[in-house]
């Protein structure tokens, strides 16, 4: 089968599901599509160098109206003229105007050690709430409230309930769904509320944020693949991009996405959104990998945000024999006793996608693998399998 065979060209949107999840791909057939179980009978040999590069990382900026009103100014204000000083700032009274006799202060009593101890700390906030982990949610919108609102982390309407809880984001927000944008402001806006709840709601860049982003920037610019000439525009739309998503992104939208961290470390969990060890590529520390990755948004060009793309579009590194020694490579150099991911549908890793009874996947849960090293959380929302919310240790 050809990959035009498989990919005839982007889908027309429309609110419903699409029947099939189809795999990133690369322009001019270089995709990846994932074999069946190597126990199978017939089954063909992993290609050589499919296992990848995957990471997540940090992020606690909220939406744009929290970022200014939350946002620490550096200095004090300047004072505007005809406005009157603060208090601290007006005018002193005169010095006297003799000065044979100055001013004194009259000494108090001597310090104490008791003096000397630290004040207690005022309002301790307390343990941190429990820890969960979002999959992808490739702009379902409505299927992510509800998932979110089944744990008891949001309300009907999609508001903060969880009080100091913690909340990650594995990345893909946008495309394939009929509303990403919806899905950005919702996450910004829980963002926000959590912290007001002395808990947080954080997220990762996932590939398709890069590709997003390459397509607002770059739109049909040619950029050097390894199969060819293609453009970020192109490779968005064969991915699934929606028009409307891309006519609504603002630039706070643009300005939250940029500084999504690649990988983070919670509880001993390394978060990432690819299941690939391409994150190896750019640093030797979580903070060395979400360095790179900004300062590539910042300056480089499309060619070199192109390859970021491409890296982090790998997937199946912790699948097959060799996938425990990948996944203990990324646990060794970043910490963590266990990766969880997502960018991967899990019928794909357990084989359910290659089933011909027509049937929706059977998607329970996370799916732990790799001797237990990884914990897959892409349910295959985009075809009809489940947007997962998980509370962190899954067993």
């Amino acid at each position: 089968m050809t990959p035009e065979d498989r990919f005839p060209g982007p889908e027309p949107h429309h609110s419903g599901r699409h029947p099939h999840q189809d795999l990133d791909v690369l322009p001019y057939g270089s995709y990846y599509e994932p074999n069946p179980p190597a126990d199978q009978p017939g089954s063909p040999a992993e290609p050589e160098g499919l296992p990848g590069g995957s990471g997540a990382t940090y992020s606690g900026y909220g939406g744009a109206n929290y970022l200014e009103q939350h946002w620490p100014v550096a200095g004090h204000p300047t004072p505007v003229a005809g406005t009157a000083l603060p208090v601290f700032l007006a005018a002193q009274p005169p010095a006297p105007a003799h000065d044979d006799d100055p001013p004194t202060i009259e000494l108090g009593p001597p310090i104490s050690e008791d003096d000397l101890r630290p004040a207690p700390q005022l309002g301790d906030p307390g343990p941190v709430g429990p820890l969960y982990v979002v999959g992808d949610v490739h702009g379902y919108l409505e299927e992510l409230i509800a998932a979110l609102h089944q744990q008891g982390l949001v309300d009907a309407d999609g508001h903060w309930t969880a009080g100091r809880a913690r909340v990650w984001f594995l990345g893909d927000f946008t495309d394939r769904g009929p509303d990403g944008i919806g899905v950005i402001d919702l996450v910004m806006q829980l963002a926000a509320e959590a912290a007001a709840a002395g808990g947080y709601c954080r997220a990762l860049m996932g590939n398709h944020e890069l590709l997003f982003l390459g397509a607002h920037r770059y739109g049909d610019e040619p950029v050097q693949s390894t199969a060819g000439t293609a453009s970020f525009r192109a490779a968005w739309l064969l991915n699934g991009g929606q028009q409307h998503d891309l006519e609504r992104l603002q630039g706070h939208h643009i300005s939250w996405l940029k500084r999504l961290p690649a990988m983070a470390l919670e509880d001993g969990h390394l978060l990432l959104h690819s299941d690939t060890t391409a994150y190896l590529e750019f640093g030797d520390s979580i903070a060395e990998v979400n360095d790179a990755v900004h300062e590539l948004l910042a300056d480089e060009g499309a060619d070199e945000w192109w390859d970021a793309f491409r890296r982090f579009t790998k997937r199946f590194a912790f699948r097959g024999p060799s996938g425990p020694m990948a996944a203990g490579e990324l646990l060794g150099t970043y910490g963590g006793h266990r990766v969880v991911h997502g960018h991967s549908p899990i019928p794909y890793l357990t084989g359910e996608a290659t089933s011909d009874s027509g049937e929706p996947p059977y998607v329970p849960g996370p799916y732990i693998y790799a001797d237990e090293l990884a914990v897959a959380m892409d349910g295959g929302v985009t075809m009809e399998g489940k947007l997962l919310v998980a509370r962190l240790p899954v067993d």
